[in-house]
């Protein structure tokens, strides 16, 4: 029984590091495009886009397989003269909000936006009526 439940683990534990990337990196995720207006368009998305594995490079800077699937998404895209943002609109849909270095304001990220300056408001008033509001030498017994 506990040389099962070990076999077991071992093979679980073991899964990730046989997860190795063996396909061959996506057509577009090391070339350019041969136009290059749609290459400066494709450079200037891919720039304002996240790498899910790095999480601090963009697409266009990381080496990660993910990010080279997801510049050949760009790239093809553009060549196929989709805009620019109705790409970043799909990959926000499929990869999350966190995938765009410019956040959008909806519903449940507006607080996100307001706390900042909500923060400053109370700062601000409580500021006021420490340095304002109150007597000055209310202390002195002259």
């Amino acid at each position: 029984m506990i040389r099962r439940f070990a076999l077991g683990l071992a093979l679980v534990l073991a899964t990730p590091a046989m997860a190795d990337d063996s396909m061959p990196p996506a057509p577009y995720a090391y070339r350019q495009l041969p136009d290059a207006k749609q290459e400066a368009k494709a450079q200037a998305l891919m720039e304002t886009l996240r790498c899910l594995v790095c999480q601090s490079q963009s697409i266009a800077d990381s080496d990660a397989s993910i990010a080279g699937d997801m510049r050949s998404q760009v790239r093809t895209r553009i060549a196929a003269g989709e805009d620019p943002e109705a790409i970043r609109n799909w990959l926000i849909q499929r990869y999350g909000d966190y995938v765009s270095y410019e956040p959008r304001v909806t519903a449940i990220t507006w607080p996100l936006f307001a706390a900042p300056l909500v923060l400053l408001a109370l700062a601000g008033l409580l500021l006021r009526k420490r340095f304002i509001g109150g007597d000055v030498g209310k202390g002195d017994n002259t």
